[in-house]
Formats: C-alpha cells, sequence, structure tokens
C-alpha cells in the first residue's frame, strides 16, 4: 500500500505543480470577476458529469479492483449508459445556465466549458479510474499529469498571448480537454476487449444510480458554494471566494489520493476500519496535512504578495483567515468515501443531501448578510466546522448502525 500510495502521490505532486502554475495563469490573465465565472461554470461542470453513464462508474471501478477480467464487459455498459445519459446532461446544462448564468455569460461560452467538463474532463478521470482499480497506479498518475500538464500549457500560452477574454479561454480551454482526451485514449486506455452483456449491467442499476445521485450531492455540497455566491454576490464577490477555495483545493490533492487507496483497501477487507482509534488517527492526519498545506501558502503570500500573481496578490491577506477551511472540506469528502467504500450509498447520498442543503443555507445567510471579504472570509471557519461536525455525526452512526447488523 505505501509503493502504491507512493505512485499515486507522485502524480498528485505533480498535479499540484501543474494546478498551481495553471491557476496563476488563468487568474493573473482573466480579470476577477471573469475568472469568478469560470469558476463557477467548472464547478456546474463538474457537478453535471457525475450524472454521465447515471454512476455505471462505480461498478466498472468495483470489478476493475476485484474482477479485473470483467473490465471489457463493463466498459461496454459504461459507453451505453453515458450515450443514454447524454439528453438529460443537455437539459441540466441548459437549465443551470438560463437559472444562473444567462445575465452574465453568452450560451456557446458556457457550453464549451460544459463539454470539456463533462465530455472530455470526465472521460479521462474515467480512464484513471480504471487504471488505479487494476492496480496500474504508476500510468494512472502518469496520465493525471499529461492531462493537466495540457490544460496548463494552454492556460499558460493563454497568458502569453494577447487574448484575455472569458470567450477566448472557453475555445482554447475545450480544445486543450479534447487533445488531452485523445491522448489519453490512445496511448493510456488498458487493451481490452468489449463485450455487451446487459443482464449484468440491470444488477448493477440500483446501486449505480444511488451511487450517480450520490456523486452529484458530494459535488453539489462541495461546488455549489460558487454557484451561490455568484447568484448572491455578483461575479466579483465570486472571483474573490473562488480565488480562496482553489487556493484550498491545492491541498487536497494527497489526501485524495490516499482515499482511493482506502476505499480499495476497505472494499477486500469490510471490517478494517471498524476500529474508532484508527479512524480517529486518520481523520487528525487529513486535518494536520491539510492545515499545514494551506498554513505554507500564507506564509509564502505574505513573504511573497504577488508570488502568485497580481489578482492573487489582492486576495492574499484573506489567506491565514481561512486556515481551518481546507481541513473541515477534505474530512467531508473523507467521511464521503468512507461511506462509500462500505456500501452505504443510499445512506451517503441522504448524508450529502442534508449537508449540501445547510452549507448552500449558511452560505446563502452569510453572503446576505455581508459582501465585504474581510467579514465572512473569518466565518467561513465555523460554517465548515459546522458542516463537518454534521458530516461526521451523520457518517459514524450510519457505520454504526452497519457494523451492528453485520454482527
Amino acid at each position: 500500500m505505501i509503493s502504491a500510495y507512493l505512485s499515486m502521490i507522485s502524480g498528485s505532486a505533480g498535479r499540484l505543480v501543474l494546478s498551481l502554475l495553471y491557476f496563476i495563469s488563468i487568474a493573473n490573465t482573466l480579470n476577477i470577476a471573469d475568472f469568478g465565472l469560470f469558476a463557477t461554470a467548472s464547478a456546474a461542470g463538474i457537478m453535471i458529469s457525475r450524472v454521465l453513464a447515471f454512476g455505471f462508474v462505480s461498478p466498472l471501478y468495483r470489478v476493475a479492483t476485484v474482477k479485473p477480467h470483467l473490465v471489457g464487459t463493463y466498459v461496454a455498459g459504461f459507453l451505453a449508459g453515458a450515450v443514454v445519459s447524454l439528453p438529460l446532461i443537455a437539459g441540466l446544462t441548459l437549465i443551470v445556465f438560463y437559472s444562473v448564468f444567462d445575465r452574465d455569460m453568452r450560451l456557446p461560452v458556457f457550453l464549451a466549458f460544459m463539454v470539456a467538463e463533462i465530455i472530455c474532463w470526465r472521460s479521462m478521470e474515467v480512464i484513471v479510474i480504471v487504471l488505479n482499480g487494476l492496480g496500474r497506479f504508476g500510468r494512472g498518475a502518469l496520465l493525471v499529469i499529461v492531462s493537466t500538464g495540457i490544460r496548463t500549457v494552454a492556460a499558460v500560452l493563454f497568458s502569453l498571448s494577447p487574448l484575455s477574454s472569458l470567450a477566448d479561454w472557453s475555445v482554447i480551454y475545450l480544445a486543450a480537454n479534447a487533445i488531452g482526451l485523445s491522448f489519453s485514449l490512445i496511448w493510456f486506455f488498458p487493451a481490452m476487449r468489449l463485450r455487451w452483456r446487459p443482464q449484468l449491467y440491470l444488477r448493477r442499476w440500483t446501486d449505480s444510480v444511488s451511487v450517480a445521485g450520490a456523486e452529484v450531492l458530494f459535488y453539489v455540497q462541495s461546488e455549489f458554494d460558487k454557484i451561490v455566491v455568484l447568484a448572491i454576490g455578483g461575479p466579483a464577490v465570486s472571483g474573490v471566494y473562488a480565488i480562496i477555495m482553489r487556493l484550498a483545493d491545492l491541498t487536497a490533492l494527497p489526501v485524495r489520493s490516499f482515499n482511493t487507496l482506502l476505499v480499495q483497501k476497505i472494499m477486500r477487507t469490510p471490517r478494517s476500519m471498524d476500529s474508532v482509534r484508527l479512524r480517529g488517527a486518520i481523520e487528525l492526519v487529513v486535518f494536520l496535512v491539510s492545515t499545514l498545506g494551506i498554513a505554507a501558502m500564507a506564509v509564502y503570500l505574505h513573504i511573497f504578495p504577488a508570488g502568485l500573481g497580481r489578482n492573487v496578490a489582492d486576495i492574499a491577506p484573506l489567506v491565514p483567515l481561512v486556515l481551518l477551511v481546507p481541513a473541515f472540506r477534505n474530512l467531508v469528502e473523507y467521511h464521503s468515501e468512507l461511506l462509500y467504500a462500505t456500501g452505504l450509498t443510499v445512506r451517503r447520498m441522504i448524508i450529502l443531501v442534508i449537508v449540501g442543503a445547510a452549507k448552500a443555507a449558511f452560505l446563502a445567510a452569510l453572503m446576505a448578510y455581508t459582501g465585504a471579504a474581510q467579514v465572512w472570509a473569518p466565518l467561513l471557519n465555523g460554517l465548515y466546522l459546522v458542516l463537518y461536525a454534521l458530516s461526521a455525526a451523520l457518517a459514524y452512526t450510519a457505520l454504526r448502525h452497519r457494523r451492528h447488523r453485520v454482527i
């Protein structure tokens, strides 16, 4: 497991460096309002992308982990599900656009971001998921680095060009993601023979739909905040919030690599997480890694305020005010992965609904109360602490009931 984690963390480390360069290039080429619109549109695409194939990526991953000889059969099921899910994805995309983005962004620009996130990037992620399930962590990590590198090169070229509008970036972004997907399919997609066996897919239907719902709800509770801020505070405030959250997101990369291995461990040995002491130790490690990461970023920006560019320099004084936000966000994500690994997909979905609704309500109230970042930024620590406590109480109650039923 240590060897596998080192392989995966190498991908996360490479992705961290590239993501940072990507962030610097975009955040300082687009104005803050346009960056907020881009980050919010990207968040909407991430949420909707989880509907692709109605969550069939979940049984695909389980099969790759436990019964790799059936991967080709389940890939065929995933592709069929992806095609069938496209009308629903199109409908959701238009609903989101006319509900939130219509006044600030043209439809072709929004659609370019949606295709890039939903079709191109999500498909690449599915390939990485299959590779990780098959135990090919090194190739999965390399694919993440290559795909992120392609987007980063596009962002750097955009920053060096005379172009600077959101429309220009939407075209470049779509092209970069399409190139990344093509590269993934040609060089990284495992060789396999596709087999069509619908009777197997029907058995997994309930699990797939519940996982898809849980995935959408997970990303709603993790990404919907940007849409709430845009709807209430406007593009400028959403840009400030998006930059802060993007810096917080960078701390999650090593935690997500750990979560992937933890899920596989629990799938193979379901009782491995029964120990309360072990769960507490894991939460402590996640908390410390996340907090140290954002603290290091705050120290760096204090010493070099313009170290991440002129636009980020304006936001730098706010970073020390949100030191606990990444830790609580990452712990909520850890709880969700724990429920998924133990097969509590329906309860996971219910918990995500509760946590997501609470987050949207608290954040909407906070943004309605004040638009001053110096006021709402430190209050985010308390907001995410409440969400963490709610998530922990619900998740561990569900796990306790499951163990009692098993015994």
